[in-house]
């Protein structure tokens, strides 16, 4: 950007002003040529014919009567007529514009002569002196400048005039309004660059500035988002660990002291148990990546799925139809997987239901068991990263808590949705819901 360069308020000020300054220019045209031209000729033509009937009808009254008509025609017409031409007269008006060039075109046809019209200047006022031929002699027509009919050129000027004033403010104002939200933004978007969360943008204002503060708002719930994610995944391994870590600690003590392989096997229990919540926090890093989508036949995944539960001891009721959706195939089976393996935590040695259930437009895969459930204010709660409900902290009773934080960032992923729910008999309910486009 050069130094120089306008702002994107006064660039779009001098554009709407150049809008509004070229219609105001037609719309003055237009009126001028079409509307006062118009008029100015016809009243011209109107005011030509009275005064060379006015000079026609005095020459032919009789002399005792002529005053009276005088008198009538300047009273009731504002014209003055003389039979002695006025001394104080000049040469050639000089202003009346395209009424008074008429006017004399107009009488110059009416009378059969050339006819050109002067000035008087009475009492710092302008009067208008006009010589017609009539009854064999010259009448002077005297009629003040006031008595001149439309003003084409100073009614065009006026409404230029007039009108560029209000296309300036008019655009100011456009201007002002338009960018202001973009200032806003602008401003937002540098506190979002520097780390900090900004307030969300009021979402108001014409439709694309609406829906960007709205995506924009989205953005910033969702760095929100992952900044308390990355704060309590770090507060919750930093914590998760220091358990295993001090049974370690305690085993290589104990082992110095009196060597014995079920420290050994502690030790590499514990290990295990850092390995995989190591294992977890990359599954959940991950969940945030696009996997490429295939052609998939949704039940018979829920069919390996629920093979694999069987091989680890659980009862799964498998409810499902055949339906081929297009959707990433990896994600969703970690995502039921990991489900499955929270219902078979809780369930005990109840059966669990997977079912997939087919609609119009949607499809969803329930995943239902009749374990303790979960209080409803933690129904959303339990899906933040190293969320329990169960508070003892031990990973053989509750797991690392972030099987459900795995399946919401792997859901959001994919625009799927996934929800829980207390069942009415007992139990828990976990849904993901996703898109049921079948391929033609």
């Amino acid at each position: 950007m050069t130094r120089n360069s306008l702002s994107l308020s006064q660039q779009t000020t001098l554009r709407l002003a150049l809008v509004f300054v070229l219609f105001e220019v037609l719309a003055a045209l237009t009126v001028v040529y079409l509307l006062m031209l118009p008029m100015a000729r016809r009243a011209a033509s109107d005011l030509a014919g009275m005064i060379v009937l006015s000079a026609q009808t005095w020459s032919e009254l009789p002399p005792e009567t002529r005053f009276a008509f005088e008198q009538e025609l300047s009273t009731a017409h504002g014209l003055f007529l003389t039979a002695e031409k006025p001394a104080d007269y000049a040469s050639r008006t000089q202003h009346g514009g395209p009424y008074i060039r008429q006017l004399e075109l107009e009488l110059t046809r009416r009378a059969g002569v050339a006819i050109a019209l002067s000035n008087l200047q009475r009492g710092g006022h302008t009067w208008h002196l006009v010589g017609v031929p009539a009854g064999g002699r010259t009448l002077w027509m005297v009629f003040s400048h006031d008595r001149v009919g439309p003003h084409p050129l100073a009614a065009g000027l006026m409404t230029m005039t007039i009108g560029l004033v209000l296309a300036a403010l008019t655009a100011w104002w456009l201007a002002r309004r338009t960018v202001a939200p973009l200032k806003r933004f602008d401003a937002a978007a540098a506190k979002l660059g520097r780390g900090e969360t900004p307030e969300l943008l009021p979402e108001t204002g014409p439709r694309e500035l609406a829906a960007l503060a709205r995506r924009f708002n989205q953005l910033v719930s969702q760095v929100r988002d992952l900044l308390d994610a990355r704060t309590t995944m770090l507060a919750g391994l930093s914590h998760d660990l220091r358990t295993p870590l001090a049974r370690m600690r305690l085993a290589l003590e104990m082992q110095e002291r009196r060597p014995d392989p079920a420290w050994v096997a502690r030790l590499d229990r514990d290990v295990e148990e850092m390995n995989r919540l190591v294992g977890d926090l990359l599954n959940l890093a991950r969940g945030l990546g696009q996997e490429a989508t295939t052609q998939i036949d949704v039940a018979e995944l829920l069919r390996q799925l629920a093979e694999a539960a069987r091989e680890t001891g659980a009862e799964i009721e498998l409810h499902a139809e055949p339906i081929q959706l297009e959707l990433a195939a990896a994600a969703l089976r970690r995502v039921v997987g990991n489900l499955l393996d929270n219902a078979r935590r809780y369930a005990g040695d109840d059966r669990i239901e997977l079912r997939l259930e087919v609609s119009h437009d949607t499809c969803r895969i329930g995943v239902l068991d009749r374990g303790p459930g979960i209080p409803e204010d933690q129904l959303e709660a339990v899906f933040r990263p190293f969320h329990r409900v169960e508070s003892s902290r031990n990973s053989a009773t509750g797991g690392t808590g972030l099987g459900l934080a795995i399946v919401r960032q792997l859901t959001q992923a994919n625009g799927w949705q996934v929800w829980l729910e207390n069942r009415p008999q007992g139990g828990l309910a976990a849904w993901v819901e996703l898109p049921s486009r079948p391929p033609s």
